[in-house]
């Protein structure tokens, strides 16, 4: 029986694909090539988001964010908002079956690690990594034989990595840089740009440390090596639906099943990441994922749309929903009365967008430079993205388009309907649904049950007690969609494992630490008992 198959991910923070494999000749990623070189390159793939919370919590549970109340960036934090906001201050309130998928590979023996960004919108549950932590690695794991899931999240080509403080790498001609035409094209434009770059290229010498080191375990040829990226980094990318923001690499290596130094056009979104890796690895995929799996015995057929959003980003409040073919690209605006640049403290801290504030005020922005600064929008926004690829001239009005508009807006509202997009719903009905779990008969705790050959139903034992051999322990919690983690070690640092089926007592004395937790909930406390098996 051959080896169940690893998988590493390694995900660039806030990255387009300014990659050499790309055909971007200014990059200087020479890691990325070479992956790509041995695997496949997905050009075609975008992200649900153009921000991290949203874009992540749809990753890891596999369900768009506007399903699961995960749409605004960010739910928690309400002090970090300036003003207080009365809606925000809450975890995302997803529904009771909606797991992190890496629970699924825990269940079927994985060792799953996160180095170690995680962002979802609500507290990673325990019971989704082994190890989540600046300290996660495969190497870490207590079998050298044990399957891995292993994701590293490298943070250097995060946006802020391109504000004035940080540094920026002499090996970037910063005249050889295309400034986008909706970009003034200034000195602190691209040095910003130039930056974006640096760190892209700090990044990639990280991910060759992570195959060399696959390399020297000797596991290169049964790991399946993935990279992608959240979204876009820049201004107009950077929280929007445009190609800047949600169009994002993709390139996977899997010796054996995928053709090396090959490119695949299917349309990807990242959404389709966590089906398609159950569907590697040989596991099922659970119902209620809305991704597709692209790879693997449970491969789909292929998109033929994806879909992205945006919402409350920090303190102002937006509706924008896209809907993109492998050519054009609809984009609906539900305030077409307010002005693109909504307020964000954080994004104006970026230098592109200081430099637009600036040419503003003095009248200087030309053509497309406008477009991020005007006072208000369309309701609708067509682009042909093969002869458009900046997305700036909207096709809307245009006669010639009309039929492609009438299909691309009656799918929107299909889909809209079929996913139950709770973008439509008021902020604070959400959070109210959140605190709602806190009311004493939805609080998380765990039961113990010990089974034995004797008496198949006795009372919980929460407190532990004697017990013949054989016997088994099963541990169950009273709220729906609750995950139960338990561990036989002592101490602070303790290895959580999920529990799945009912455990087997060894004879001598047990004492067993059980906890619950279920996504947007605050995890129980510790339950600890005591079996003793003669």
């Amino acid at each position: 029986m051959p080896k169940p198959l690893n998988i590493l991910w390694v995900s660039f923070e806030d990255t387009n694909p300014f990659y050499g494999c790309y055909g971007d000749p200014l990059a200087i990623t020479p890691n990325v090539d070479r992956l790509a070189s041995e695997g496949c390159i997905y050009p075609n793939t975008f992200s649900t988001a153009g921000v991290c919370a949203p874009a992540r919590a749809a990753i890891i549970t596999g369900m768009y964010s506007t399903s699961i109340g995960a749409q605004h960036m960010r739910t928690v934090s309400p002090s970090a908002f300036g003003p207080a906001n009365p809606a925000v201050g809450y975890q995302a309130p997803v529904p009771f079956y909606v797991k992190c998928f890496t629970e699924y590979f825990r269940q079927h023996g994985y060792y799953c690690t996160n180095n170690s960004k995680t962002d979802y919108q609500f507290n990673a549950p325990f019971t989704a990594w082994d190890d989540c932590s600046n300290d996660a690695h495969w190497r870490n794991r207590p079998d050298p034989d044990q399957p891995f899931f292993a994701v590293f999240n490298p943070t250097w080509s995060h946006e802020s990595g391109m504000w004035d403080d940080k540094e920026l790498s002499p090996e970037f001609d910063l005249n050889q840089i295309e400034v986008p035409p909706y970009f003034p094209d200034t000195p602190k434009v691209r040095e910003s740009m130039g930056k974006m770059y640096t760190n892209i290229q700090r990044c990639d010498t990280l991910l060759g440390e992570l195959l060399d080191q696959l390399e020297e375990d000797g596991l290169s040829d049964n790991t399946v090596v993935v990279h992608w990226s959240d979204h876009g980094p820049m201004p107009r990318g950077k929280r929007w639906p445009y190609d800047s923001g949600i169009h994002v690499p993709l390139v996977i290596r899997w010796p054996g099943s995928i053709k090396a130094n090959t490119n695949n056009k299917r349309l990807i979104s990242t959404l389709d990441l966590a089906p398609t890796m159950l569907s590697i690895a040989g596991l099922e995929v659970p119902p209620a994922m809305q991704g597709s799996a692209f790879l693997g015995p449970k491969e789909d057929e292929p998109r033929q749309y994806i879909f992205a959003t945006r919402d409350r980003y920090d303190q102002d409040y937006d509706m924008v929903r896209a809907i993109r073919d492998e050519r054009f690209k609809y984009i609906r605006n539900y305030f077409p009365d307010r002005p693109r640049s909504i307020w964000v403290p954080y994004r104006n801290r970026h230098p592109i967008m200081e430099e637009l504030y600036r040419l503003h005020l003095e009248d200087k922005l030309q053509g497309p430079e406008k477009l991020l600064l005007a006072g208000h929008r369309p309701v609708d926004e067509l682009y042909d993205t093969q002869n458009d690829p900046w997305e700036i001239n909207n096709l809307a009005l245009d006669p010639a388009y009309q039929e492609k508009m009438k299909e691309m807006q009656q799918r929107i509202d299909q889909w809209q309907i079929e996913t139950n997009d709770l973008g439509l719903l008021d902020e604070r009905v959400m959070r109210n649904i959140y605190l709602a779990k806190d009311e004493p008969e939805q609080s998380l705790q765990a039961h113990l049950i010990p089974i034995t050959q004797e008496n198949y139903a006795q009372e919980t034992m929460n407190e532990g007690g004697d017990l013949e051999s054989p016997a088994m322990l099963h541990i169950y919690c009273a709220t729906q969609g609750a995950s139960v983690g338990y561990t036989f070690e002592e101490g602070e640092n303790v290895t959580w494992k999920l529990f799945t089926a009912p455990i087997t007592l060894p004879k001598g004395s047990n004492t067993i630490r059980v906890k619950t937790t279920r996504i947007g909930y605050t995890e129980s406390d510790e339950r600890v008992a005591t079996f003793n098996i003669t």
